[in-house]
């Protein structure tokens, strides 16, 4: 298989496997369940996936050059460091401020502006944002950039269309406590394994 084509696979599905869970009772996972009250969920969708791709456009950006300037030890050992935190964070739990969460409810105009507005700042220095400049650092070229913003961006896109769907099947009653739990440790599990990696390769 060319190069180019494997690292693409290979950061696509780990992007996406790493977003989706850090998505997973993310704060703007939550702001996606309230735009829904609100909005039919494809304009929230559309919304969403708009902003996403801005945002991890930008995080890619800001990974690949990381990545390029620093030697691959330290890359991989902050990047361990970093997964063990959002684990972390993960298991400290997010929530809706006040502000964004009556923003989210008393939105007028298009759904998909509304949406799109309120996510693109919800990301700014997110887990989910930070977890994506990670991931950059560990794929270089063209084949892991794509695959990075692409994987990522289709991951929280699905992790916030399955929170709309299952939240209003189930009135909201998500169970959160295990759902954080088991993101957190798939967080530590990725942090372990980049650390062991880190000293392997040096």
């Amino acid at each position: 298989m060319d190069p180019i084509v494997a690292t693409f696979l290979a950061a696509t599905a780990v992007s996406f496997a790493v977003i989706f869970v850090a998505e997973l009772g993310d704060k703007s996972q939550l702001m996606a369940l309230t735009f829904a009250t609100r909005y039919r969920a494809l304009p929230v969708l559309i919304g969403i996936t708009a902003a996403t791709a801005v945002v991890h456009a930008v995080s890619v950006g800001v990974g690949y050059l990381l990545g390029a300037a620093l030697p691959t030890f330290w890359i991989n050992l902050v990047a361990a460091v970093a997964f063990v935190g959002f684990g972390l964070w993960t298991l400290r739990g997010d929530e809706l401020t006040a502000d964004e969460e009556d923003k989210a409810a008393r939105s007028s105009g298009s759904a998909v502006l509304a949406a799109s507005v309120a996510f693109f700042l919800a990301e700014l220095g997110d887990k989910t944002m930070l977890a994506t400049i990670t991931l950059a650092t560990q794929y270089q070229g063209w084949g892991g950039v794509v695959g990075v913003w692409l994987g990522s961006t289709v991951g929280m896109v699905i992790a916030d269309g399955l929170a709309i769907v299952v939240g209003r099947m189930l009135g909201k009653k998500l169970p959160e406590k295990a759902i954080r739990i088991g993101a957190a440790v798939l967080f530590f599990v990725f942090g372990v394994w980049l650390a062991v990696e880190a000293f392997l390769t040096r």
